[in-house]
């Protein structure tokens, strides 16, 4: 159980990190262009009329400061997103959309909520906020968190699911927007009474820790070092930054809650003349460590190597250290004395501890994007100047920290005689990261995890069948067909894919469709996890013929007793004929059903029969049916209409109506179709044919709509 937990927080840990990332850039454009117009900082410079109100200079750096600000003010739902990618197992961009939309149906459920008891007048004073231009609940990141752990769950659930044939058009990755949706509309109701308890329980835990002067802001230094070998400082540390554990303030006329919200709605504020070490606190002891302390670590490292290796260590230290220095990325130093001497760490985070409280008691006002390198340092310090930051007391503590890692480094590393790069001569002189961390701690067997599944017989037989994975270029699906390109046409295997249940297989240039009807949302994503790991070969075609005697045994299936006949009548008024006359490959021949085709000379498309309408395509052009004796059937108005997205079609029935022969099902816009489409050519399938039934057509020529179209014969086993 315990491993199961850690192994989840460390994937929530990880998912993050995705948008955590924009964060550098947001941050500098802000940083640049808050500071370029801050007209304080331009009069203590002389430089208004360079770039004073007015210039074309000052023009372009609001533009920046601007675009780097709406990042930072809607970070819920970019953590929303970022959040369900980062946690998605597969098909992400599916678990993005569903994110984004359950983010909106929340709050616009609390919104509606609120509205509901009141308004926003009648909440707490700073309880509520504007999400996305919705008057909602303040909740911040932690509101994206929800979301995006919440949809990650649902997707990874639901991605896959198969659902009854009447309803399989919304099965597979076509389902995760609609549960997700369904779900956060509760959530949204529930958080209304829920959120404003946690509200108070936040600004409660938040006033202890920030009421608990030096000894905390060391605490929470040392745990966000000690967290790293895990993955899981991003959880621990985040809540400080962006909720109001945190703290809070008003800044610029409008309440602001958490230690890097603060901040940056400082950095925009003309008027602050010193930014808030209370928000600060919980960032600004990166700087020491960064940029001076794990720089020293790394010249002890070099200097304890062994004579013949140090040049090769030169190289490796030099590159990590400048690498700490500048971006704040302190991976490849810290795991490489953590993996060979755990003590060095176990004393760096005390260290860590010690450089956060050192910023706290010296008043350093210096904020950041996620790193403490020389580009924050610069931006959010050294540029804003000494008087609002007090970064000076950066370099005299740094200063020190590069003295005393560089000392105490050299010392344990000689007297204990520790394996850092270059003193052991059995080894590579390599730095490590977490990989080799995780490798350890698996043993051998990390590295063969990710194998082929014995399960995944289905997948590995359309590969094959599309010539390998290494002649497949792309795969896609519509409602019914895998879409798939390839390098080589000649290497797909038409014979090898319908053996796997395809009902035909259309090729066009390198494009090759395979149809599995609705369920083929479903193949789609067991074939791109399969690819993942396939052998990356090229596969030829086995030369399937048919035998001299399948013939033969048409022949004598024909030469039966039929027991039983069902009539189809038109379903429009215009002109039949033998379904093989459609003027498209894969009706012609039979891929998607047997029946017929008619070309509607009259708008109006009516039932068939009696039964029941059992989906409606969202793109209207199409209606799945079921007589009332059984014959699942497809009403497909048009060639390639699909593509119209609905246009010239109006749908008057519902998935789920009970309908009679007769009775108007759509209506078409015939002379925007004949003049849109390829094709008015309109299939009138049975899909799911039994071995013993067979398609004898009734009419061809002018046909009604209601009079006899084809029967549906059932022969004597």
């Amino acid at each position: 159980m315990k491993d199961k937990i850690f192994g989840v927080l460390q994937r929530v840990g990880r998912s993050f990190m995705l948008p955590i990332a924009i964060l550098p850039v947001a941050g500098l454009l802000l940083g640049v262009g808050g500071s370029f117009t801050n007209e304080t900082m331009l009069e203590a410079y002389g430089l208004m009329g360079i770039m004073g109100p007015g210039t074309f200079l000052n023009a372009i750096l609001k533009v920046m400061s601007a675009a780097g600000d709406i990042v930072f003010a809607n970070l819920p739902i970019i953590f929303a997103m970022g959040v369900a990618i980062g946690m998605a197992k597969k098909e992400k961009e599916v678990a993005a959309l569903a994110a984004a939309i359950a983010f909106f149906i929340m709050h616009a459920s609390i919104g509606a909520m609120i509205g509901n008891h009141g308004g926003a007048e009648a909440m707490l004073e700073g309880a509520t906020a504007s999400v996305v231009g919705i008057t909602s609940l303040q909740m911040g990141v932690f509101g994206g968190i929800i979301v995006g752990l919440g949809v990650a769950a649902l997707h990874n659930r639901f991605y896959k699911i198969e659902l009854p044939q009447v309803l399989s058009f919304f099965g597979g990755t076509r389902f995760v927007p609609i549960v997700s949706g369904l779900t956060y509309t509760i959530v949204g109701i529930l958080m209304f009474y829920i959120w404003p308890v946690i509200q108070q329980g936040i600004y409660a835990v938040g006033g202890v820790v920030l009421e608990s002067g030096y000894a905390g802001t060391w605490v929470y230094g040392l745990m966000e070092r000690a967290l790293i070998p895990f993955g899981l400082h991003h959880v621990f540390y985040l809540p400080f930054w962006q909720t109001a554990l945190g703290g809070t303030m008003e800044v610029a006329g409008r309440m602001v809650e958490g230690a890097q919200n603060i901040f940056f709605a400082q950095l925009a504020d003309p008027t602050v003349e010193h930014f808030a070490v209370s928000a600060t606190r919980f960032m600004a002891g990166k700087f020491p460590l960064m940029i001076f302390g794990l720089p020293g670590a790394a010249l002890a490292m070099y200097k304890v190597a062994k004579p013949e290796k140090k040049e090769a260590v030169a190289g490796l230290l030099l590159s990590a250290a400048l690498t700490s220095m500048l971006t704040g990325i302190t991976e490849p130093l810290e795991f490489t004395f953590l993996f060979v001497a755990p003590l060095l760490y176990a004393i760096h985070c005390i260290f860590a501890g010690l450089a956060y409280m050192l910023m706290h008691v010296f008043g350093v006002g210096v904020g950041m994007t996620f790193s403490g390198g020389l580009i924050d340092m610069f931006l959010f310090g050294i540029l804003q100047g000494n008087a609002k930051t007090s970064w000076v007391w950066i370099v005299v503590v740094g200063a020190a920290y590069f003295v005393v890692y560089y000392l105490l480094f050299s010392f344990l590393i000689r007297k204990m005689d520790l394996k850092t790069p270059g003193r052991d001569d059995n080894e590579e002189v390599k730095l490590y990261r977490r990989s080799d961390v995780d490798a350890r701690k698996k043993g051998a067997q990390g590295a063969q995890e990710g194998g082929a599944s014995e399960e995944d017989a289905l997948s590995e037989a359309i590969c094959r069948g599309l010539g390998g994975k290494k002649n497949i270029s792309d795969v896609d699906c519509c409602a019914t067909r895998l879409r798939c390109t390839v390098h080589k046409s000649d290497l797909v295997d038409d014979a090898l894919l319908k053996s796997t249940g395809a009902s035909g297989v259309v090729h066009k240039g390198n494009g090759v469709q395979v149809i599995y009807r609705p369920r083929v949302t479903v193949i789609k994503s067991n074939l791109e996890d399969y690819l993942e790991y396939a052998p990356d070969e090229e596969y030829s075609p086995a030369q399937a013929k048919k035998t001299e005697t399948e013939p033969e045994q048409e022949a004598e299936k024909a030469a039966g007793r039929v027991v039983e006949s069902v009539t189809i009548y038109s379903p429009v008024t215009g002109t039949a004929a033998d379904i093989s006359e459609t003027p498209d490959e894969a009706f012609a021949g039979q891929m998607m059903g047997d029946g017929a085709m008619v070309i509607p000379e009259e708008p109006v498309v009516c039932a068939p029969d009696d039964g029941e309408v059992c989906f409606v395509f969202e793109t209207k052009h199409a209606v799945g049916f079921q007589t009332a004796s059984g014959i699942a059937m497809l009403l497909h108005m048009g060639i390639d209409t699909v593509n119209l997205n609905g246009e010239g079609f109006e749908v008057l029935v519902k998935d789920g109506d009970q309908v009679k022969k007769g009775d108007v099902l759509m209506k078409l816009d015939l002379e925007y179709l004949k003049s849109h489409a390829p094709s008015l050519a309109s299939p009138v399938l049975c899909t799911e044919l039994g071995e013993n039934q067979k398609i004898r057509l009734l009419s061809t020529g002018a046909v009604k709509a209601g009079e006899a179209l084809y029967a549906v014969d059932t022969y004597e086993e």
